[in-house]
């Protein structure tokens, strides 16, 4: 299948013409030149400047594209799509090369049948989507891993959701509007929860947009604009309809002549003035930096921008859709309703879609000077058709392409430019075209009439009418002398050079679908609705071949190179291959219908599209099976299809008003050769009535040309003059002001002499100064050293010896631990001596009571049956004794077990203390390390605060008006470490409860257990006891049916020994054969049954007590699971708490640091203050001594607080180590800490 596939012709879109409407967000930009817009069944990539397509097909059996949304930051794009079997939203990576499918959510994964709205968070990371009705539901997914956050039911009336977005700066908060709704959610503890109560009447809106992170504008339907700051209305305004500029109704009316005097006859019932509305709408809205645009009316969009007071908008700019270049009859801006708009990344461009499948740009202006009141868009690329593709043609001598459709337009494209070069409306609907093969002519059926146009230069000109009504099939003969027409089931054929008929083919009794000719033009082809094919000799007027189906209605027709096979489709879903009046070959089309069929002119590939949209591309000859490729292009059928004549281009058409140029390959990627290059012709066709025209025109222009060159001769010339009597006056104003600048540049320099020799001396007084305070700081610095090397030893010297102590600490736990393990091992094998000789005890008791019991049954058989008895009322005693010693052993053992299992924790508890200790002891001699680094940078920072004392004494001022702002902080920061140490006390309590809760669901969990353990062996016992007497019972009542056989029998055998009282000897005999028969056998038989009972008894026990050591192994096991999930979670727990007293100590610690820092600062302001005002303004150069001073004192105070930190480290070692000898550890639970030390030190 796959190697076929490969075999099969390929092919590949390199053009799109047309876009989707109805999509949401069907139209944004990737960068700032490429475009993405909905089109066909999927998406396709314009670029503006380059003017290329690039279509990014759909998913398979995809019926067209729901709604779109962009990333951000430009990166993903998602895709709704509408599908038979199951909508689809896909996530693409629009990287550099092709857009890659990354993420795929099913109908399975979402809340709905169909999204309808989208929005990308604006990190990217989450995807929102709003499905329609009938239920309404708002999702939240984590697309990248494809996990669905939150589902939210929206209660929409009416048509329900319009649209959905994210805030541009937050990732949580989304908006929803729709028709009776406006909503804001926020996406918290895993649910989507609404954060606005909507007030007033409800609004049906249609569109928003956010204008900041809590600004949104909303328009609704009725043309009212509501601002709203956080769910409230902030501004609101009433937007009135706009009517069209006077320039473009005056172009209306002045075409409307044109097309009048044109085109002959009467137009349709509908008058353009009166489908305006005169009720404004709000259709689409898009916020830029400077504001936002929105779009009141049919065809226009009104450019708002915020006022200076910086909550009111005001409009500033009208932009107009423009009139139509070629059209003959003018376009009722009324049904150009604008249904999106998008601003480009640098906002330079502003893109616009319309109901209509059309695409507009807007070229935004630079500067406000080049802004005028009202403007004009223009085409994105070229005017698209709105409705469905009826008629499509090429010819041979040109690389163009006509089609037609129902929305009274002809074009003309150029499918090597990938151009518009001819488009034309008529008053009438267009149902087909057909090109002749030169290029300069077309035929266009209307529905009262076929008209021959001659496609000229810059338009098209009817040349000759001819009464075919309602004429749906035309076509050009190759050679261009004849063309066919349809006229309802009669095919006419006419002269291309006198228009007369020449011929009628008369013979089909269905609508007839297409028609065909053949290379040489003696033969036309034709299918029609009651599924007949016929060839037609054009010579004779009759049918030579005839291939009927009634049971398919053909929709086209292709011929073979050689005219000898037709390719026919139609309803019955199958290619059929027609020679010879009969199929010869069908190819099933594996469920879906092919409506068009198009075949290369080399005649090895053929191409059919289906009423998916898609298009197939397969080799000939063809095959049964799936031998072909098919792609995904159309959302609608695909009505039209056509292979050009070098077989370079497949042209496509569909119901979706959508065009498609596609590169055709051959296999393996590679293109179609042909044996000669195929050059197009370069003429066109123009009106001598334009030529003259021009011709006019170009002479005015001349004569214009000549008068505005000597105009401005005379206007340049009077310019010299006056520039020459400006230049002179300058000059002289020149002159003085420099002589003025030269006196003024002497007296500065003398000035700036004067200055630097007073600077210099002043320097010299200052390095003086400076290099005594130099030599007294380092005296004092180097004093301060010294101090701190000897305390330094002396925390070195203590900490080997807190090491030491802990090394011997370990090594004593270590000893005391073996000595257990020891004691405890010795113990328990003493018990299981004991108890194994207790065993052996009683099973010698047992041995002797079996024999005692054989004896006693053998002297004494009278008694038998309440001997027995005794027995096994003994024997039952022992065996409950047994079970309940066996089970008492058991019990010990697993309650060693557990002692054993928790003293190896807590010694593994003791050993993680040890190395946490260590651990800590590291991170002591770390910080001590870092704050010998500290002295060292302060000893830095006192020689750069003697470098910065200048500097300090120019700030003096401005710190005396910060002192105020200082205080003020001062006493909000006081505020601040208030409710800290509220919080912490709140916090500490709650920690203590917490454990208090812990402690006592673990006891109460411990004697669940027991209690559970208790329950369950006494029913195993009672289950065991009830099975044992069952069997018991069985045996009993089996013995006694054996007995009261035998006993029947020796009645039996007494009997015939009775009828021997006469002769002994046979008496005797009798009586003999008696006692072997009863008495032997039955001595034998009962003491096998007593073996056999003492064995089956012996393995029923052992049994027994086998099932029940293994249950309760499993119980064991299972406890110990889940004590050990219970240790965990509980360690976790206290983990997580430690960590956020450790934060919060951190935040205290910063808030005491900073309290500190301003404390200091203020002191120092304060006495810097005292200073300056106790000081004579005269003795300012003694200002930088007191400053130094006070610098050092603040130095020395930075060092006490190192040394406190310092003291304040080591308690905390000591304490450590005393709390490990003093504390136990109570079930892994950690030790507590204390809290109130370390406040009262940071306090400090």
């Amino acid at each position: 299948m796959a190697e076929a596939a490969e075999e099969a012709a390929a092919a590949e879109p390199v053009a799109v013409f047309g876009c989707r409407p109805g999509v949401s967000g069907g139209l944004c930009f990737l960068e700032e030149h490429l475009v993405m817009h909905a089109a066909g069944a999927a998406c396709t990539q314009f670029h503006k400047e380059e003017r290329w397509h690039e279509f990014l097909p759909g998913r398979d059996k995809s019926r067209g594209v729901r709604a779109l949304a962009v990333s951000g930051n430009r990166r993903y794009m998602a895709v709704s799509e509408t599908a038979k079997e199951e909508p689809t939203l896909t996530v693409y990576e629009l990287t550099a090369g092709p857009p890659q499918r990354r993420r795929t959510l099913t109908a399975a994964e979402l809340p709905a049948r169909e999204a309808v709205a989208l929005a990308f968070s604006p990190d990217g990371g989450h995807l929102v989507a709003a499905t329609g009705p009938p239920e309404a539901h708002l999702a939240l997914w984590l697309w990248e891993k494809q996990r669905l956050l939150a589902v939210v039911r929206l209660e929409a009336a009416g048509s329900g959701v319009c649209q959905v977005s994210f805030s541009p700066l937050d990732n949580e908060q989304i908006c929803v509007t729709g028709n009776g709704f406006f909503k804001l959610f926020k996406y918290s503890e895993r649910t989507l929860k609404q954060i606005n109560i909507q007030k007033g009447e409800p609004q049906n809106y249609l569109c928003h947009a956010w204008l900041s992170k809590r600004e949104i504008i909303c328009g609704t339907a009725t043309g009212k604009l509501f601002l709203f700051e956080t769910g409230e209305l902030l501004w609101q305004t009433d937007v009135g309809y706009r009517k069209p500029p006077k320039e473009l109704q005056e172009d209306a009316r002045a075409k409307d002549d044109v097309s009048c005097s044109d085109v002959p006859g009467e137009p349709t019932s509908e008058d353009s003035g009166s489908l305006l509305r005169t009720l404004p709408q709000i259709s689409a809205v898009a916020a830029y930096s400077k504001g936002f645009a929105c779009s009141s009316s049919p065809g226009v969009v009104l450019l708002f921008e915020k006022t200076n007071s910086g909550k009111v908008y005001k409009e500033s700019q009208e932009i107009w859709l423009p009139q139509d270049l070629f059209t003959t009859v003018p376009k009722p801006l009324s049904r150009q309703d604008i249904t999106c708009i998008c601003f480009s990344p640098t906002e330079d461009a502003m893109v616009v879609s319309t109901n209509k499948n059309q695409l507009y740009m807007f070229t935004m202006p630079s500067t406000e000077y080049l802004k005028e009141e009202s403007s004009h868009f223009e085409y994105l690329h070229f005017p698209l058709h709105s409705a469905s593709v009826t008629g499509l043609d090429i010819c041979i001598r040109r690389p163009i392409v006509a089609t037609c459709s129902p929305d009274k337009s002809v074009r003309v494209w150029n499918y090597k430019t990938n151009t518009l070069e001819l488009y034309k409306e008529f008053w009438e609907e267009a149902y087909t075209v057909a090109l002749h093969p030169t290029g300069l002519f077309c035929l266009v059926g209307f529905s009262d009439k076929l008209r021959f146009i001659s496609l000229l230069y810059e338009g098209m000109n009817v040349f000759k009418d001819f009464p075919v009504r309602e004429c749906r099939e035309c076509s050009f003969s190759n050679g261009g002398h004849l063309f066919a027409a349809v006229n309802e089931n009669v095919i006419q054929i006419y002269s291309c050079t006198t228009f007369e008929n020449v011929n009628n083919l008369k013979g089909h009794s269905g609508k007839i679908r297409a028609v065909k000719w053949s290379a040489d033009d003696s033969k036309c082809f034709s299918c029609d609705t009651h599924g007949a094919v016929y060839e037609w000799n054009l010579s004779t007027g009759k049918r030579e071949m005839e291939c009927v189906i009634t049971s398919c209605i053909y929709s086209s027709i292709a011929l073979h190179s050689d005219s000898t096979i037709i390719f026919a489709v139609g309803s019955d879903q199958t290619l059929k291959e027609i020679s010879e009046s009969s199929v010869q070959h069908e190819v099933p089309a594996f469920d879906a219908v092919y409506t068009a069929v198009a075949v290369s002119h080399s005649g090895d590939m053929v191409f059919v599209g289906t009423s998916l949209g898609t298009v197939r591309a397969m080799k000939y000859p063809l095959t049964l099976g799936r031998d072909f490729n098919e792609y995904q292009a159309h959302a609608g059928a695909v009505t039209k299809m056509s292979v050009t004549y070098d077989d370079q281009f497949l042209l496509t058409a569909s119901e979706d008003g959508s065009l498609f140029f596609w590169k055709v390959y051959s296999k393996k990627g590679k293109m179609l050769k042909r044996e000669k290059e195929f050059e197009y012709a370069e003429e066109v066709l123009i009106m001598k009535s334009n030529i003259e025209e021009k011709s006019r025109a170009m002479l005015d222009l001349q004569i214009r040309v000549s008068e505005l060159q000597t105009e401005n001769d005379y206007q340049l010339r009077l310019k010299d003059m006056s520039y020459s009597e400006k230049i002179k006056e300058l000059e002289e104003t020149f002159t003085q002001e420099l002589e003025s600048l030269k006196n003024k540049h002497q007296r500065l320099q003398a000035e700036k002499d004067y200055e630097e020799t007073q600077h210099q001396l002043q320097l010299s007084e200052l390095m003086d100064k400076h290099a005594k305070d130099m030599r007294d700081l380092e005296s004092d610095s180097n004093q301060k050293l010294l101090m701190e090397n000897e305390k330094y030893q002396e925390l070195q010297v203590t900490s080997q010896r807190m090491q030491e102590e802990y090394e011997k600490q370990l090594h004593n736990l270590q000893e005391s631990k073996n000595k257990a393990l020891e004691e405890l091992t010795d113990y328990y094998e003493e018990k299981l001596n004991e108890k194994s000789l207790l065993l052996e005890e009683a099973e010698e008791d047992m041995r002797q009571q079996l024999q005692a019991h054989e004896e006693i049954k053998k002297q004494i058989e009278e008694d038998e049956d309440r001997e027995i008895q005794d027995i096994k009322v003994k024997y039952e005693r022992q065996l409950v004794e047994e079970r309940e010693s066996n089970l008492h052993l058991k019990g010990e053992v697993g309650v060693m077990n557990k002692r054993l299992n928790s003293l190896q924790k807590e010694l593994k508890e003791r050993n993680n203390d040890i190395e946490d200790m260590k651990v800590e002891q590291q991170n002591l001699h770390g910080v001590i390390k870092s704050l010998e680094k500290d002295i060292s940078m302060l000893n830095t920072n006192i020689e750069q605060r003697t470098n910065t004392i200048q500097e300090k004494e120019k700030h003096i001022y401005d710190l005396k008006k910060k002192n105020q702002e200082l205080e003020k902080s001062k006493f909000v920061l006081d505020h601040r470490i208030e409710q800290f140490r509220k919080q912490i006390e709140s916090r500490e309590n709650d920690i203590k409860i917490m454990k208090e809760q812990i402690q006592e669901m673990e006891g109460e969990l411990e004697q669940l257990h027991k209690e559970n353990t208790q329950l369950k062996l006494n029913t195993t016992q009672l289950q065991q006891k009830l099975k044992a007497t069952d069997n018991e019972l069985h045996k009993e009542r089996q013995k006694k049916q054996n007995m009261e056989t035998l006993i029947k029998r020796f009645k039996m055998d007494l009997h015939n020994c009775v009828g021997f009282v006469q002769d002994y000897k046979k008496l005797k005999a009798g009586i003999r054969e008696l006692y072997t028969k009863y008495v032997q056998k039955l001595e034998m038989v009962e003491m096998e049954e007593i073996d056999t009972d003492l064995q089956q008894e012996y393995v029923r026990q052992r049994e027994y007590l086998e099932r029940n050591l293994a249950a309760l192994k499993k119980k064991v096991v299972k406890d110990q699971e889940t004590h050990q999930a219970a240790y965990t979670r509980i360690m976790q727990e206290n983990v997580s708490l430690i960590k956020e007293i450790n934060d919060l100590r951190q935040e205290l610690t910063v808030a005491h640091a900073q309290v500190h820092d301003l404390q200091s600062a203020l002191r120092l302001t304060k006495k810097k203050q005292a200073i300056q005002d106790t000081a004579p303004s005269t003795e300012m150069p003694s200002s930088p001594a007191v400053l130094r001073l006070n610098g050092q004192k603040e130095n020395e105070k930075i060092i006490e607080m190192q040394m406190l930190e310092i003291q304040h480290l080591r308690d905390q070692i000591q304490e450590m180590g005393q709390g490990l000898e003093a504390q136990p550890l109570f079930h892994g639970m950690l030790p507590k800490l204390n809290l109130e030390r370390s406040n009262k030190t940071h306090q400090h």
